[in-house]
């Protein structure tokens, strides 16, 4: 009997990801099916009812969620609380309600206590508050991990999370104000570089952060549903030592769009930000010690060229 495969959130950064990979893979005995939003309002338990009738998962990657920047978090905080809880009960009911064999759910390291020691690891989730500025969705998102628990004591249930650091590639929001890092780093480089104009990066670019590509996400979460079987979550990450400044990440998207060196300028009045947020891949690394992370050049090189190819196709982009 075929696996079936349902991945909420299907159509976004990391879903699409995962669909590129499975077609390349093309697994004779799964069979995937991607959802978005336009399929089902994942708050409402009817139509999560529905969607679970209609496909008849027997996995579920689940990678819908309530997402926002940092202002719309600190304005909505009890929206990005009730909405992202909703959901994920309504997920959670279904896949216990009907047998689902395996969920997979997607946290994010903002989860983690904002007065900590570094390299954060899987243990320390609940070592204290989140920062205040997205305490709604950071405390949702950390209810999963005591919902896999709690699944698993009662009813014996297969559920996890994976907790990933910061994800690019194909696909991802372009916005130029609403977006993560690289994204808009290559979105207003591209920008500077069609007038001609010295390409500013916010800060000294001394922060320090990891990146996975989301395509190396995409392999790790496959990997996680087929072949991890704990219900504590697991960091998916690039190791400590290929943590990178934003000012080598600037140099490595300026220099995919042919932007020369001396064109990138660092503006040194403005904040830099939180330092570092360094995680620990060790568990992953102990479990799955052959897989390999795309280097970082390469990954960049594959993102700004499907940047430039979409450019004038994803409405996104352009925004």
């Amino acid at each position: 009997m075929k696996k079936r495969v349902l991945v909420t959130g299907g159509t976004g950064l990391v879903g699409s990801a995962i669909r590129e990979v499975i077609e390349s893979e093309k697994p004779s005995n799964e069979e995937w099916f991607y959802m978005s939003s336009k399929d089902a309002n994942l708050c409402d338990p009817k139509e999560v009812s529905d969607m679970f009738d209609k496909f008849k998962p027997t996995h579920v990657i689940h990678l819908a969620a309530k997402v926002g920047g940092l202002f719309a978090n600190m304005k909505y905080k009890v929206e990005f609380w009730r909405e992202n809880i909703m959901m994920n009960d309504n997920i959670f009911q279904e896949c216990q309600k009907r047998g689902v064999e395996k969920l997979v759910s997607c946290l994010s390291t903002c989860i983690f206590p904002d007065k900590t020691t570094f390299p954060i690891d899987e243990t320390m989730i609940h070592n204290g508050p989140p920062h205040f500025s997205n305490e709604g969705y950071a405390y949702a998102k950390r209810m999963v991990d005591v919902q896999n628990r709690m699944y698993k004591a009662q009813f014996g249930c297969n559920f996890t999370a994976v907790i990933p650091t910061n994800i690019f590639g194909k696909y991802d929001n372009f916005h130029l104000e609403n977006s993560h890092v690289i994204p808009g780093l290559i979105h207003r480089g591209y920008l500077c570089k069609e007038k001609g104009e010295d390409f500013v990066i916010w800060g000294s670019g001394t922060p320090l952060r990891q990146f996975i590509f989301s395509i190396d996400l995409a392999k790790l979460m496959i990997w996680t549903l087929r072949s991890y079987d704990e219900a504590d979550p697991i960091i998916l990450s690039v190791g400590e030592a290929d943590e990178m400044t934003i000012k080598d990440v600037a140099y490595g998207v300026s220099r995919a769009l042919g932007i020369p060196d001396e064109k990138v300028k660092f503006d040194t009045t403005k904040a830099d930000g939180q330092y570092k947020k360094t995680a620990n891949n060790a568990k992953l690394m102990k479990l799955n010690p052959d897989f390999k992370f795309t280097p970082f050049n390469e990954a960049i090189d594959t993102t700004v060229k499907w940047f430039l190819e979409n450019y004038d196709k994803e409405g996104g982009i352009r925004k």
